[in-house]
C-alpha cells in the first residue's frame, strides 16, 4: 500500500512537472514549464501536440502581434511630438492624440490575449491530465467514519 501511494506521487509528480504556470507581473503575463521561462515561440511549440490548446494558443499569438503592433504605433505617434516639444520644435499634438487613442484600443486586445493564452495552458495542462489517465492525489489528515486517519484522493 505504501508503495502504491509513493509510486502515484511520484506519477503526479512528473505531470505536475509538465505543467505550464503562469506568473502575473507588470505589463503581463509570465509564462512557466519546470521552472524554466517559455517565450511565446516556445509555448507554441510546445502545445504542438495538443490540437485545441496550440489552436488557441496560436489565436493568442496573432493577438498579441496586433496588440504590439497597434501600442507600438500608438507610442511612437505620443513619443514623436513630445520629444519635438522638449527640443523646442513645434509639436504635432494631433499625431499624439491618434497616438493617445491607439494606446487606448490596445487595452481590450491585451485582454483578449490574456484570456486567450490562459485558455490555452488550461487546456493544455486539462490534457496532460487526459492523457496519464490521472489526476494528482489530495492526501488529507482528519477524521474519517472510523475516527482519525488519511483520506486519499484522486
Amino acid at each position: 500500500m505504501a508503495m502504491l501511494f509513493v509510486g502515484l506521487l511520484f506519477i503526479g509528480g512528473m505531470v505536475n512537472g509538465q505543467e505550464i504556470t503562469i506568473k502575473e507581473v507588470f505589463g503581463g503575463q509570465q509564462f512557466y514549464q519546470n521552472g524554466k521561462k517559455l517565450t511565446m515561440g516556445q509555448l507554441v511549440k510546445t502545445m504542438e501536440g495538443n490540437e485545441l490548446a496550440y489552436n488557441e494558443i496560436k489565436k493568442a499569438q496573432s493577438t498579441y502581434t496586433l496588440g504590439a503592433i497597434v501600442s507600438g504605433a500608438g507610442g511612437f505617434m505620443i513619443g514623436y511630438p513630445l520629444g519635438t516639444a522638449l527640443a523646442g520644435g513645434d509639436p504635432n499634438w494631433v499625431l499624439a492624440g491618434i497616438g493617445a487613442g491607439l494606446a487606448v484600443v490596445s487595452i481590450p486586445i491585451a485582454k483578449k490575449y490574456n484570456k486567450q493564452s490562459q485558455s490555452a495552458v488550461k487546456l493544455y495542462n486539462e490534457g496532460l491530465k487526459k492523457e496519464t489517465g490521472f489526476v494528482k492525489p489530495e492526501l488529507y489528515f482528519g477524521s474519517t467514519e472510523n475516527g482519525i486517519g488519511f483520506r486519499l484522493y484522486f
